[in-house]
């Protein structure tokens, strides 16, 4: 009887089984290779990761002052409180808010505010961050598109919005800067 001939016994079919285990390994090494540009062009462009986080250097911003930075593309109000803003925000009777949340859960600092500039009724940019803008009937932040009222916590009390101006996500990372993101 000749080689050709032989079954899965023999020599021969443990070379046959290498060669199909091989050949099915470097398809799939392939196919990887192949499909990776693919998988890689989906992770996120180096100047979006740049913008996932900023830190802020507040020591320049004097009580009563605010600043507005650029974080993600969205406007970010840092305003230093005044103890007078404070104590408004604070004596808020929270059944009269439209979004109820308290002061003490919108900040880390009570002389820090952080929040998103952008009203919630239809995404405008409410005045009240520089001086001599309308700060509306709450000393917070006026958005005279449609009439939004924000208070010193950034919380809405008057006009079409829905809810509370948005507070990121961030930290102190000392006294005089804050991490956005």
């Amino acid at each position: 009887m000749s080689t050709l001939n032989k079954t899965h016994d023999g020599e021969e079919a443990t070379r046959r089984d290498f060669l199909h285990i091989a050949a099915a390994g470097g398809a799939g090494v392939g196919a990887a290779i192949a499909v990776w540009p693919f998988v890689d062009q989906m992770n996120p462009a180096a100047d979006t990761l740049a913008l996932a986080t900023v830190e802020v250097d507040i020591s320049h911003i004097a009580e009563g002052e605010a600043i507005v930075i650029k974080w993600r593309g969205k406007p970010i109000f840092i305003r230093h409180r005044t103890a007078a803003e404070i104590e408004a925000a604070r004596t808020v009777d929270m059944s009269v808010l439209v979004d109820k949340q308290a002061d003490t859960d919108r900040v880390e600092k009570d002389d820090w505010l952080v929040v998103v500039g952008t009203c919630t009724h239809l995404g405008c940019v409410p005045l009240g961050s520089k001086s001599g803008d309308d700060r509306g009937d709450f000393g917070g932040w006026f958005c005279p598109c449609h009439g939004s009222h924000y208070d010193t916590s950034g919380r809405i009390r008057k006009g079409p919005a829905p809810k509370n101006l948005a507070v990121p996500e961030y930290a102190f990372m000392s006294d005089t800067t804050i991490k956005i993101g």
